[in-house]
């Protein structure tokens, strides 16, 4: 019995059995019985939105709640890597100081408040018009230009052809915008 459990040691175990001390003979049973966090979860493809490179992330998520979020060994564009943004996205989203409430400070104010998002989406559409209506452009020199150099727009990432496809229309035939661009440029 004494022995048994003197060959429990992983030093002894190790020069026993064999092994270089990083195998099963390191392990202890608590340690054999781990398995990674998304096994039996559900897994969604999805692209990293943090840069315009698109690497390939799988979101592991089981019962509505986000369980992991790894690189995608299957991604032609990263082979399952992911840079530190990337790798903490998890942690991103998951976070307890997260913020999940739209914040605004009023021009002066010294203090945030919190707001209802359809009241800050109200609050934007509003600024957005008000910007257009100071800077729209009908005409110069005798040409029709109906252009608005007041606003642009910087398109995210990783959005694909047909949103940013639409996003130009919105934009250009909507608004007036002539300042359009994407930061996926690679």
């Amino acid at each position: 019995m004494a022995i048994n459990l003197f060959l429990e040691w992983p030093l002894l175990k190790q020069l026993v059995r064999g092994g270089d001390g990083t195998g099963p003979e390191a392990m202890s049973p608590r340690t054999r019985a781990l398995r990674p966090r998304h096994v039996g979860a559900s897994v969604a493809r999805s692209v990293c939105p943090y840069c315009g490179v698109g690497c390939g992330q799988r979101i592991y998520h089981r019962d509505g709640q986000l369980v992991a979020i790894e690189g995608d060994p299957d991604s032609p564009i990263s082979q399952g890597d992911l840079c530190p943004k990337g790798a903490a996205s998890f942690q991103l989203l998951t976070h307890a100081a997260r913020l999940t409430r739209v914040k605004y400070r009023a021009p002066y104010a010294t203090a945030w408040q919190e707001l209802p998002l359809e009241q800050a989406l109200d609050m934007v559409a509003d600024r957005v018009w008000a910007s257009r209506e100071r800077g729209f452009v009908e005409a110069r020199d005798g040409e029709v230009l109906m252009q608005c150099p007041s606003i642009a727009h910087l398109g995210g990432a990783t959005l694909d052809n047909e949103e940013n496809y639409l996003i130009k229309k919105l934009f250009s035939a909507g608004l007036g915008m002539v300042a359009i661009s994407n930061q996926a440029r690679i």
